[in-house]
């Protein structure tokens, strides 16, 4: 019989030396989510997990709405990284409608994707910090995501919904003073990476409390089917925007970060890197955009062939991918999800089995679990 003996955690005892533990589903890190462990010692020798307290069917729902409906519903799995997840479902949708999307649209939805992936990556890093009791690496990246806030609403609209990635191309074109500002957030970001990097990523205590802790080899990531920075900071130089270009991804020029220490360090760093070249992608799409239409003509009720749909991107955690089933109708027949925190939900067990309970949260959350994006 289970003894309550705090808010969401339970203690059982299973042997005289051994006990399973329940952690949440009272946000463990981020949005509901529980995993149980069985330790011997203050060492973890199982794990369990256990995801679904936020699965809202939004699958099943776009069948109910049509294309463009669907779009602020499917946002909504993922706060941190609006863009990401709605431009495969938007990008699926346009080749079943047989529509090929302006120019000056494709780089727009490129910055917000890009920013949108720094967003995402500093409310990790804030957690991450907290995790590890650096208050200071919790404070910082708030208030630093405020300012990219900022841009996403300058060209969106909101704070954090946008419904910006639509079928056809983008909601709105982006204001005339929008680069001044974003040359002007990039030269200070560009400098607080150095400050953040020194403080937290070089500190004594944090690198004592991820090197070498939570170890994922090449191998194990590749036949796990990791994605995102997990897959990347386990040597597999592995990104949607190298491996199979979408919108104007192949003139970028920018660098695809990945470390052979397979570690939560390394899963740490990739973030830390990516969010530089986010910002340099960014500056390229300015001085590349050419003028012109935003969004191509659809008909309200904007009709498909008959026929299938799959594509890709890669979102803030990963590979993140729609396939949509159509039967000629105004709305999807099937969509199916496939989100990258899912996929490296699978490597939990096996990084947190043999590490000791003090590690557990430094590798919960270097993998960048968002719950409600895996439910769904």
């Amino acid at each position: 019989m289970s003894v309550p003996v705090a808010s969401g955690m339970y203690t059982e005892p299973v042997s005289d030396d051994r006990l399973t533990v329940s952690i949440g589903p009272q946000h463990p890190g981020a949005g509901h989510f529980r995993f149980t462990i069985t330790v011997k010692g203050d060492e973890i020798i199982d794990v369990l997990p256990d995801p679904g307290y936020v699965h809202r069917g939004a699958e099943k729902q776009t069948e109910y709405r049509n294309y463009l409906q669907s779009i602020p519903m499917l946002e909504r799995s993922s706060l941190t990284d609006v863009t990401n997840i709605i431009m495969p479902y938007s990008m699926a949708a346009e080749e079943l409608m047989g529509i090929e999307i302006p120019p000056r649209a494709k780089y727009l939805r490129m910055i917000m994707s890009e920013n949108q992936r720094i967003i995402s990556h500093l409310y990790w890093m804030g957690i991450q910090g907290i995790f590890l009791g650096h208050s200071t690496a919790f404070m910082w990246p708030l208030g630093d995501r405020d300012i990219f806030i900022d841009l996403g609403q300058m060209i969106g609209g909101a704070r954090i919904t946008y419904s910006y990635a639509i079928p056809g191309g983008v909601r709105n074109d982006m204001p005339e003073d929008f680069k001044d500002r974003a040359l002007k957030v990039f030269n200070y970001f560009e400098k607080r990476l150095v400050d953040y990097e020194r403080i937290f990523f070089q500190n004594p205590l944090f690198l004592k409390r991820t090197q070498g802790v939570g170890v994922l080899p090449r191998n194990e990531a590749i036949s796990l089917g990791v994605v995102g920075q997990v897959l990347r900071a386990s040597n597999v130089k592995s990104d949607v925007r190298i491996d199979e270009p979408y919108n104007f991804y192949k003139d970028m020029d920018f660098e695809v970060p990945f470390y052979d220490t397979c570690d939560t360090w390394a899963r740490c760093m990739v973030h830390l890197v990516e969010m530089r070249q986010s910002m340099r992608i960014i500056r390229q799409c300015l001085d590349k955009m050419p003028p012109g239409p935003v969004r191509a003509k659809l008909s309200p009720q904007q009709r498909t062939v008959v026929g299938e749909a799959y594509t890709r991107v890669e979102a803030a955690r990963g590979a993140m991918s729609f396939h949509i089933v159509s039967d000629g109708s105004t709305k999807p027949y099937r969509v199916k999800i496939s989100v990258p925190s899912f996929r490296n939900l699978i490597a939990l067990p096996r990084l947190l089995i043999g590490s000791h309970v003090a590690d557990m949260p430094a590798i919960y959350w270097s993998l960048d679990y968002w719950p409600v994006e895996a439910d769904k």
